[in-house]
């Protein structure tokens, strides 16, 4: 198994770095083992310092994330009716899937770019767009804005800790990912609160 974290500081000095931060931000949309906060939060660290270059770094995660969006909406989409059978009704998989479905048809701008910050969230919710038909236009549109606002804040996390500790790295990526954890676990806490609102 690659060790994303090891190869993205590998290659801090080379235009690859971003080959990597697209590959991994595209391959966490649908695989969520795949570990690209951290690996963004290094590259937003390492742009602090200068060794890579910050726009680049967020244009790179942000269009990895995009195109990888796209990839379970396109599942959902061909595959609606065998995932479908596999939420049998009164399930807690079709009451998850029935209240995604329920609150795309009336904010789904607000679930695809909030959901964007959840790791597991971010995939259900694509998937089920597919399998609703959401619209492609408007899902291509929020996919954009929901993954430029991830990965800028993401890099932004790293590029904070970098600026705050530059002559200790590790000091400077904890406190990106830290950052990072908190603001994510704030983001969960207002979805948690709406739905329960809602």
């Amino acid at each position: 198994m690659i060790n994303w974290i090891e190869l993205a500081e590998s290659l801090a000095i080379s235009p690859w770095l971003y080959l990597v931060l697209l590959s991994v931000s595209l391959l966490d949309s649908f695989l969520p083992l795949i570990p690209s906060e951290p690996v963004v939060i290094i590259a937003g660290v390492f742009a602090a310092t200068g060794t890579t270059d910050l726009l680049l770094v967020i244009a790179a995660t942000a269009a990895g994330a995009f195109l990888g969006d796209q990839v379970p909406y396109a599942l959902g989409r061909g595959l609606s009716t065998p995932i479908t059978r596999r939420l049998p009704p009164g399930s807690k998989r079709r009451a998850t899937h029935d209240w995604i479905s329920r609150h795309l048809a009336t904010r789904g701008g607000f679930v695809l770019v909030s959901t964007r910050f959840i790791p597991v969230g971010r995939y259900l919710v694509t998937v089920t767009s597919g399998m609703v038909r959401y619209d492609y236009r408007q899902f291509l549109l929020y996919t954009a804005l929901g993954g430029t606002a991830w990965s800028t804040y993401t890099v932004l996390t790293g590029y904070l800790g970098g600026t705050l500790f530059q002559d200790n790295a590790l000091l400077a990526f904890a406190f990106g990912l830290g950052l990072a954890l908190v603001l994510t676990g704030v983001v969960e806490a207002i979805r948690r609160i709406r739905v329960r609102d809602a």
